[in-house]
């Protein structure tokens, strides 16, 4: 988290700070535990949340008396991401590689700490891909993450290999090794896999795209279940997925794809 001391509008930063913790929520909560979670007292979050629900952003329910985000945040992310050259010129592509694939496709880009998920296009299956736009993606666990280590900042490989991390959704253990081994083959497949490190029983397959500067900003990714992506998965698909991030490059103004 970037050093905020020097910045005067508090306020400003604990109103974010607020619904950013919400966001990642599937439930309504109580704002005792969302002081804790905040490490803020309680009286102060309420005050924030009493202001957020007066502009239109938070809700609170009646009857529970806990609060949730409103839409209203969503369409204007909705409205940011439709207006940037990135979204709109992946998503015609993404379109495309869902109709062809048979598979929910995701646009994400890097931040300090993960991959942000900023588009979908959804597949309707019998398994539901429920990553949402803005969720945030690990950079060791997820095959997102993997291209960022493989074709993003070289600093990021190291620090993610040193750190301390959770087990994976399959309950399997990290291991440096491993990581460091995916990450060189994604380097000269251009592609990167994570079957059940994200989420339990679904994988994905993603691939890098690159700015006219040829500096990577983003990737495509498939997901489904491991029945749908198998941990190995078919030359097709991952040229299906390869293809379209060479295309938004491409459109982007790359004229050189690295891999």
């Amino acid at each position: 988290m970037k050093d905020t001391s020097k910045i005067n509008n508090h306020s400003a930063i604990a109103a974010f700070q607020i619904i950013e913790e919400m966001a990642p929520m599937n439930e309504d909560v109580r704002i005792t535990d969302l002081a804790k979670r905040l490490g803020m007292p309680r009286a102060k979050v309420y005050r924030y949340l009493q202001t957020l629900s007066n502009i239109g952003y938070v809700r609170q329910d009646p009857v529970t008396e806990r609060y949730r985000l409103t839409l209203k945040l969503f369409h204007l992310g909705q409205a940011i991401a439709d207006g940037t050259q990135l979204t709109s010129t992946a998503r015609p592509v993404m379109v495309q590689v869902r109709d062809k694939a048979g598979l929910t496709c995701t646009l994400s880009i890097p931040e300090d700490n993960g991959m942000r998920v900023v588009d979908i296009v959804r597949m309707d299956s019998p398994v539901q891909i429920v990553t949402k736009p803005g969720a945030l993606l690990s950079f060791h666990a997820s095959a997102q993450g993997k291209i960022a280590l493989a074709f993003g900042d070289p600093g990021l490989l190291p620090a993610q290999l040193a750190a301390d991390h959770p087990p994976m959704a399959n309950g399997a253990a990290f291991d440096p090794a491993r990581l460091q081994a995916e990450i060189a083959r994604a380097g000269k497949a251009g592609w990167a896999v994570a079957p059940e490190e994200t989420l339990r029983g679904v994988n994905a397959i993603s691939a890098p795209i690159f700015d006219l500067e040829n500096k990577f900003i983003a990737t495509i990714t498939v997901a489904g279940s491991l029945q749908e992506i198998p941990a190995e998965p078919p030359t097709p698909l991952c040229a299906t997925v390869t293809k379209a991030a060479r295309a938004i490059s491409k459109d982007l103004g790359c004229m050189e794809y690295p891999t």
